[in-house]
């Protein structure tokens, strides 16, 4: 079938440049070592608010300053490196641009963990991008910021004329792009026009909630791009040809029209701006993946029977994972009444969604890139053991907010009366502990893979 060898030659003709090929490598160690920070910090976070353990830390800034940390390396800098990877495969070999990008990404990352021990504090639970306001805390983020910035820029300039219609993995790499870019005009914009009055968390929360709502649209398509590689990957293909795949994948940044018009209309710091952007990312970030995922799901359906080998089951795991997570977090988004745990339990699915998708496609790359392939026991297990665990968390979450427990609190504070709230959260931590464990699996899997270096696919 023709286009399903387009799609299953891209990687091959993606991975023959040398320059590109150690770039996207060095882009992928950022995004696991962010990982790997965010699950020393998640480890803190699920103890500091699991009954039983919660005592053990009294304060619920000690709760707080984890969270920020943990939610800021497992998505904001996990998901943008992982980026980086796709845009500099896309783009061939970086220019100076490119290079200076990531070195600015990595001194970013590694700054982020070390601020709380450097003296930042004084956290902010601002949605989207929370913060420590301390100067070396929101410095490392606009160095991570900057050189993500830079990276996209060296990709746009070089790679976004070249890409085709009939190439459903590039012109999904060219959206994702497209959509950050959006992302820093939109915060760039909200920064010049929001009033100085504002200060300490409100201040944030109205820096970040437009751009913050854009940068869905970003993790969403990359999301759909690994579901699109790895359903061909694995002998699924999607059935539509590449030519409309590309165009589901177009329609699902084309809401993004409406940003400058909504900036343009309200001021950042008013009700209508933020409803605007809730609408949004509500309504027109489930333009492309509601069709692709009912694709995938026939998809995955229809080819059931169809053996895998061995060293696809690990990757085909991680997209039925996915899949399912950010089903299910589609589902509780819908069920949000107020302000209590069933909201983080509902971005928590869809979050997941995406990281199991990348997992996933980091599983697929990694042989191509010069690796072991990512098999046996572990690797089997770990998509389970996320997967898993991610649905007892947010199972717990939703539970917990159905009775009433609030967000973004831990201790004494969350009201644990009664034993099935206690219960419900007692499931949520449980969860949270096997979804950490499957984390720690991924870094371990991959780390492993890495130490084996080997020729890549396609080089000479």
């Amino acid at each position: 079938m023709a286009s399903g060898a387009r799609l299953a030659d891209e990687l091959g003709r993606l991975v023959t440049v040398p320059g590109a090929r150690n770039q996207a490598v060095a882009w992928l160690g950022l995004g696991i070592t962010a990982l790997a920070l965010a699950g020393v910090f998640a480890i803190l976070l699920v103890v500091a608010r699991a009954p039983g353990t919660s005592i053990l830390f009294p304060t619920q800034d000690f709760f707080r300053v984890a969270l920020i940390v943990h939610v800021d390396q497992s998505v904001l800098i996990w998901f943008l490196a992982f980026a980086g990877v796709l845009w500099t495969l896309a783009g061939g070999a970086p220019a100076a641009l490119g290079r200076t990008g990531f070195a600015l990404a990595v001194v970013g990352c590694l700054s982020v963990a070390a601020a709380p021990f450097l003296g930042a504090g004084d956290p902010l639970l601002s949605n989207y991008v929370p913060v420590l306001e301390h100067p070396l805390f929101l410095a490392a983020l606009a160095l991570f910021g900057l050189g993500v910035l830079l990276q996209v820029l060296d990709y746009l300039g070089r790679a976004a004329r070249t890409v085709r219609m009939d190439d459903p993995l590039a012109v999904g790499t060219l959206t994702a792009a497209i959509a950050v870019l959006t992302a820093a005009l939109s915060l760039g914009w909200t920064w010049v026009a929001l009033s100085r009055g504002w200060e300490g968390k409100a201040y944030y929360e109205y820096l970040f909630w437009g751009p913050g709502h854009v940068l869905q649209f970003a993790y969403t398509q990359l999301m759909l791009v690994a579901w699109v590689w790895l359903a061909q990957a694995i002998g699924r293909p999607l059935a539509p040809s590449p030519r409309w795949l590309s165009a589901l994948l177009i329609l699902g940044v084309l809401p993004l029209l409406a940003v400058p018009l909504i900036h343009g209309l309200n001021a950042p710091d008013s009700p209508e701006a933020r409803l605007a952007f809730t609408r949004l990312m509500q309504y027109g970030n489930a333009l492309a993946a509601v069709p692709l995922g009912l694709l995938l799901v026939l998809a995955l359906v229809r080819r059931s029977a169809r053996r895998l080998a061995e060293g696809d089951r690990p990757v085909a795991r991680a997209l039925l994972a996915s899949l399912l997570l950010f089903g299910a977090g589609g589902l509780l988004g819908a069920a949000i009444a107020g302000v209590n745990t069933i909201i983080p339990a509902h971005y928590h699915g869809s979050i997941v969604g995406v990281t199991l998708a990348l997992m996933g496609l980091t599983y697929h790359l990694l042989p191509q890139l010069g690796f072991a392939r990512p098999q046996g026991r572990m690797a089997r297990w770990q998509p389970l053991t996320y997967g898993a665990g991610q649905l007892l968390h947010i199972g717990g979450l939703a539970l917990s907010g159905a009775m009433g427990i609030q967000r973004k609190t831990a201790g004494a504070a969350q009201g644990l009366d009664g034993w099935a709230v206690k219960a419900s959260m007692g499931v949520m931590g449980l969860g949270g502990l096997l979804a950490v464990i499957g984390g720690i699996l991924f870094v371990v899997v991959v780390l492993r893979c890495l130490a084996q270096r080997r020729a890549p696919a396609g080089a000479a």
